[in-house]
């Protein structure tokens, strides 16, 4: 039966609002400032970083929702206003032991709560059930409890069909018992995480994927692993009890709890609960499309526009129960301004659009599709326009087999591109891997979030939000309405909502007009060079020179023998690489220790000599004139350049005119012959981070502003202490810990195909003196004859 509602004024109220920083609490404040002019309103704003409640809400009044109401009052009457009808209480809802709550407050709106729908368990509970039940347990101690309008979601009763009545939920649920479980969950799962069993392989994984960057690389990925598996457990243990109970996902079974809760703790006293369905952006006030952030249909939208999202596993005639904010706001103030009566029981409205004027989901794709063919999105690399997938609603079973064959493809084709050499071809597959693993991962995460509100057979009855609605005083219906008879799809979705969504988008992309990228030889000044306060830090092999330890070794070890003796050297060497390949597969420096032996016996100063007069020629022109430009550039910045190699000082002797500083691998000696051994451990991997970051100290570099180049994964540590990471040349691994990280990436010369492809074609003739050695020119690339 419907009821008879009485709408009084909320001019001369005190109204308690929390949440007022979310989305809906925003508009609900800028409401009851611009709409009801002698309504006091306390706030409860929990402190954040350096500034207190009274700070927030001061940056709270200059956000967009207020710039209407600003305009037509004036800047400074509006903040006056704010700060004589604004009380701002400092506390958070789950520490309100110490918090004093005014005692002449007439209604308290309760909005704050998580709106994730996938959060872990310990957490949603904390957000949407401890925090109110911590709030009407102090109003309940108040000498004149209020009216409570408890903000609540259509969806907590979407796991049943048909007609959903607006009144109580039906569950028997304990929800006491719930939330304590609920919030005993972490400490549970935390306990399982470090099991024996789960930590061994977490640590296999993560020395696999990461052992190559350095053991504490991989200890901290494994860390790292074992922190995802827990909160995984949470977010499973949360879907999975709200399944089990008949809740669609842990967000609307918390909100179940909780209107549960409020319905015990607030029995025989004034209550209202308000169940909004997918609450989008304004229709007319403040202003024609306001939105804060993104809400739950617009990631859709935009991975829609952008061709991410290519079906869903949804039914063309459910029912997307949409409702521009504004109705919710002006709903839940008349609500509030129409208290129970004594001994009636609670008030519910749902307030959605889905019974008196049903958007299908075929009507929503239909307004989305045709907004953005007329007005596509642009690629991200500005050379065109995303054409707008077309849906063809095959239905769950189907969009789930072709989704898993497309990851279990992708999966595979991540390891195998893994195994392969970064050449140039290998990364653009990387880069269309990625993607497309992307695309799939965005399919995967909207099936399994969305796929419920997208196949679902509820309709909303919406009689008792119709009856109050009617209620509303006839002065004040036009401006204060919320009948969502009135809503227009098509002048709503085309050309409010989603041209607002899209916005932001598109001005980070320049309106689809392609931006010139900077050009990377500005660099910004560093100083002093002896001051060193910026440095620009180098790899050597693969990232200034084409070579590599081993092509290195067969320049030195030919030019020393007679060429009678160079096939047995060279069949020597090939015999040992797979030896190599174990070692460098297992640790970098494990690789300079066993292939470094091969110098033993050699004499220093002849060694020397060698790279004098022949293999320093060599050298120089393997270096890759994109390099030596960059390096130039950096010193014309005043940065300090820093050499950091796995190669023998003194081969790279002859670049020392690049760097102030060098630090190569030193092998020891005795009696001026070289052991074989080397005279400190390797500089790889992490240690060559730990090494930067003792240098910075010494020579005072700020590393924050530094720049750091390197080719391979095991780099990694190095280029992540400095602020400025460049991925030159990257193998596999690299390229695609730079993309995800967005780190820059360059190619510059030819990139050797594999550290073991000096084995093949480099018998270089160096039986004629090269009287002339310098840096290659900066324009040009060294071709294979003059290499030679």
């Amino acid at each position: 039966m419907t009821g008879t509602y009485r709408i009084g004024r909320l001019d001369d109220a005190h109204v308690l609002l929390t949440g007022a920083t979310g989305f809906i609490g925003q508009a609900l404040l800028e409401r009851l400032l611009s709409g009801h002019p002698g309504t006091r309103v306390s706030i409860v704003v929990r402190p954040r970083g350096n500034g207190g409640a009274a700070d927030r809400f001061r940056r709270l009044l200059r956000k967009d929702v207020f710039r209407t109401w600003r305009e037509q009052v004036g800047d400074e009457a509006a903040f006056a206003e704010a700060e004589r009808r604004v009380t701002v209480i400092e506390g958070a809802l789950d520490k309100l032991e110490d918090v004093e709550f005014p005692a002449d407050i007439d209604v308290a709106i309760h909005c704050a709560s998580s709106v994730s729908f996938d959060p872990p368990i310990d957490e949603a509970f904390s957000s949407n059930v401890s925090g109110a039940v911590a709030l009407y347990e102090k109003l309940g101690r108040q000498e004149r409890p209020p009216h409570i309008v408890h903000i609540s979601t259509a969806y907590v009763s979407s796991g049943g069909q048909g007609l959903v009545r607006e009144g109580r939920l039906t569950h028997d649920v304990d929800w006491r018992g719930e939330l304590a479980q609920g919030l005993a969950a972490r400490d549970d799962v935390e306990r399982a995480s470090r099991r024996p069993e789960v930590l061994r392989k977490a640590l296999e994984k993560a020395g696999r994927d990461h052992g190559k960057a350095g053991p504490q690389i991989a200890a901290k990925d494994a860390e790292d692993a074992r922190r995802a598996w827990v909160e995984e457990r949470l977010v499973e243990h949360g879907a999975i009890r709200a399944e089990i109970l008949g809740f669609s996902d842990v967000y609307t079974f918390t909100k179940a709890m909780s209107e549960r809760a409020v319905e015990e703790l607030w029995a025989d006293r004034p209550l209202s609960i308000v169940r909004p369905a997918i609450v989008e952006s304004a229709l007319r006030h403040p202003y024609p499309g306001w939105i804060d952030g993104f809400k739950m249909a617009d990631p859709l939208i935009i991975a829609y526009g952008s061709g991410l999202l290519r079906d869903m596993p949804g039914q063309p005639d459910t029912v997307m129960d949409v409702v521009p904010v504004d109705l919710v706001v002006n709903a839940t103030l008349a609500a509030a301004a129409a208290p129970p009566e004594e001994g009636a029981g609670p008030h519910y409205f749902h307030v959605g659009s889905g019974a008196t004027n049903p958007l299908t989901l075929r009507d929503l794709y239909k307004h989305v599709h045709s907004y953005f063919r007329r007005d596509p999105l642009p690629e991200s690399s500005g050379r065109g326009h995303v054409r707008p997938p077309s849906w063809t609603f095959p239905g769950a079973a189907r969009v789930e087999f072709a989704l898993g064959a497309g990851e279990r493809a992708a999966n595979l084709a991540d390891k195998l591109l893994g195994q392969l050499p970064g050449t140039e071809r290998t990364q653009e597959w990387a880069s269309r891997l990625h993607k497309e693993k992307r695309s799939l991962e965005t399919l995967r995460r909207y099936s399994d979030l969305y796929g419920v509100y997208t196949r679902t057979a509820v309709v909303y009855d919406d009689r008792e939000l119709r009856a109050l609605n009617a209620a509303l005083p006839a002065d004040r219906a036009a401006e204060h309405g919320f009948d969502p008879a009135g809503i227009d799809w098509y002048t709503y979705l085309e050309e409010i909502h989603c041209p607002k969504v899209t916005a932001p988008l598109r001005a980070r992309t320049g309106g689809g007009r392609r931006t010139r990228k900077p050009n990377p030889a500005a660099l910004p000044p560093g100083g002093d060079v002896a001051a060193g306060s910026t440095a620009a830090v180098f790899d050597l092999d693969g990232t200034i020179i084409a070579s590599d330890i081993v092509e290195s070794y067969v320049w030195t070890r030919l030019a020393s023998l007679p060429r009678g003796r160079w096939a047995p050297e060279l069949f020597d060497l090939a015999r040992n690489a797979p030896r190599y390949l174990l070692a460098e597969r297992r640790d970098r420096g494990d690789v300079m220790r066993t292939f470094f032996r091969r110098y033993e016996g050699a004499r220093a100063e002849e060694l020397r000599a060698l790279v004098e007069e022949q293999v320093g020629d060599a050298l120089l022109h393997r270096v890759m004139p994109e390099a030596v430009r960059r390096i130039r550039a950096h010193r014309a910045a005043g940065h300090r350049t820093v050499l950091i190699t796995g190669s023998l000082d003194l081969l790279v002797e002859p670049l020392r005119p690049l760097f102030d500083d060098i630090e190569a691998t030193h092998l020891a000696e005795h009696d001026g012959v070289l052991t074989g051994f080397l005279r400190t451990p390797p500089i790889v991997g992490e240690g060559r981070a730990a090494w930067l970051q003792s240098h910075a100290r010494e020579r005072e570099i700020h590393l924050g502003a530094s720049f750091g180049y390197a080719d391979s994964y095991s780099d990694r540590p190095l280029l992540e202490v400095v602020g400025k990471p460049h991925a030159v040349n990257p193998d596999t691994r690299l390229f695609r810990h730079a993309k995800r990280h967005r780190w820059e990436i360059a190619r510059w010369g030819t990139h050797t195909a594999s550290r073991w492809d000096a084995l093949a074609g480099t018998v270089i003739s160096h039986t004629r003196p090269r009287p002339v050695r310098a840096l290659p020119a900066a324009g040009r690339t060294a071709s294979d004859g003059e290499a030679r």
